[in-house]
């Protein structure tokens, strides 16, 4: 699926999903912009790009704050071109009772899943409007599929943006614009290893007995990205294993 010509954008592409989704889109062709708060794992990811013959460069900013995000974009326009792919893929997550949970901590979530979204959509959008073609993915969560125990600030941003893709979907749709999620579920990263989660025992009972890659979630975005996914938008694409079937 050739995106040659075409300029991605992937928040949080240091590591796990966010990498592997950066190296398939530059396999795919498109100049890709890793953005990352941290700087050696983006510089890590360009490297994996580059060393394949590929054409990347590392931006170091908080993708949900505006002056971050206006810095990276300026960057990326005048380096690799107009943004024509967008992966909303920069997020946090978090295991607290509800009861537990304070304003501050709910008001982080929101920001950094939710708004960081919202924020790097609307700086990147005029780019697409004026090319009449554009891609945007946001990676949510299978867990606002499904709800999640201890999670309701994490549950509520990912479900969130869930509806913010249908939105902006319908929004666009005539103007060359598709907009889509794929929601993970139990994809083995560094934030799953890093949860309170017991990946052995989820794995056992899991319907595939085994987590998943985050190049599952790259195959999916690849396909979003492309020009056979022309016509989708607004949509759900579920990669986690038969762990969500409804």
């Amino acid at each position: 699926m050739s995106l040659k010509n075409k300029v991605a954008v992937v928040t949080g592409g240091g590591k796990g999903i966010g990498r592997a989704v950066s190296v398939q889109l530059a396999r795919d062709g498109a100049a890709v912009a890793v953005w990352d708060l941290d700087a050696k794992s983006a510089d890590e990811t360009v490297a994996l790009i580059t060393q394949a013959g590929g054409r990347a460069l590392s931006c170091v900013g908080d993708a949900a704050g505006k002056d971050g995000i206006a810095a990276s974009l300026t960057r990326t326009r005048s380096e690799l071109g107009p943004v024509s792919i967008l992966v909303n893929n920069a997020g946090m997550t978090g295991f607290v009772p509800f009861m537990e949970i304070t304003e501050e901590a709910w008001d982080r979530m929101i920001a950094v899943n939710l708004k960081g979204p919202f924020l790097c959509t609307r700086a990147m959008l005029p780019d697409m409007l004026a090319a009449g073609w554009g891609r945007i993915i946001n990676i949510s969560s299978s867990s606002a599929q499904t709800g999640a125990p201890a999670m309701a600030h994490y549950v509520s941003s990912k479900g969130g943006v869930i509806a913010f893709t249908k939105a902006l979907a319908i929004e666009y749709a005539a103007r060359g614009i598709t907009v889509n999620n794929v929601p993970p579920g139990f994809i083995d990263t560094p934030m799953l290893r890093a949860s309170p989660l017991d990946v052995d025992a989820v794995a056992a009972v899991a319907p595939m007995k085994r987590p998943g890659k985050p190049e599952d979630i790259a195959a999916a975005v690849s396909y979003l990205a492309s020009e056979a996914a022309g016509y989708v938008t607004g949509q759900t694409l579920s990669v986690n294993g038969g762990r969500y079937l409804l």
